[in-house]
């Protein structure tokens, strides 16, 4: 299948979370693509102030992939052994996402492309202020997902790396009006496509009020 021939709604259905990717380059006029996607999405006020970082240079990529791992430790802690299961997901899927969460802890570093999907605020960023207008970036990001999956590209979002903000401005020479709020890695996928399991609808939607 060929880009122009996926439908939108043949991404939305079929773009799974892809974080084992390969090591090849991503040519660069994919990668610009990929923002030019993301930079049609609306933003609250037309105020268009979402910003985005591609990182291919390898002691940035580095750097995110340490703090990156610090993150991912943090987060998955003794869940490594024990992952559960949820009504909607199986023990054996739980583990199975756990595992490539973990296979791009150690590989992050080696992934052709890391976008960084940034916020200018235009003053200095603290806990305050990082809480508003943040919601305008997430269009951004899902346009770049859908994009990616068009073109063949794997990639799924994660926050884990940019708890400490400070590190991450410090790795990016970011001023301090703006803030990192989600780490995009982008790659050909090393899995294959497929559907994506989610609940059904009747579950998640009524029609005026909740009861």
């Amino acid at each position: 299948m060929t880009n122009d021939q996926m439908s939108l709604f043949d991404a939305i259905y079929n773009c799974r979370a892809m974080r084992k990717l390969d090591t090849r380059d991503v040519p660069e006029a994919d990668l610009k693509q990929l923002i030019d996607a993301a930079n049609q999405a609306p933003s609250g006020s037309n105020m268009q102030n979402g910003r985005w970082i591609v990182v291919r240079d390898a002691a940035v990529k580095q750097k995110l992939a340490d703090l990156n791992r610090g993150g991912v430790e943090a987060y998955i802690g003794p869940q490594a052994e024990r992952p559960g299961s949820l009504p909607h997901q199986s023990e054996e899927k739980r583990k199975r996402m756990l595992n490539s969460v973990i296979w791009q802890m150690e590989h992050m570093h080696e992934i052709p492309a890391l976008i960084i999907a940034c916020m200018e605020y235009g003053q200095k960023v603290d806990a305050t202020v990082a809480q508003r207008g943040g919601g305008s970036l997430w269009p951004g990001i899902q346009n770049l997902l859908l994009a990616a999956r068009a073109m063949g590209l794997g990639a799924a979002p994660t926050t884990l790396a940019l708890n400490d903000q400070d590190k991450v401005r410090e790795a990016l020479n970011m001023p301090d009006t703006m803030a990192a709020l989600c780490l995009i890695p982008v790659g050909y996928p090393l899995g294959k496509f497929g559907p994506v399991t989610r609940k059904p609808v009747e579950d998640i939607m009524r029609f005026d009020q909740w009861s």
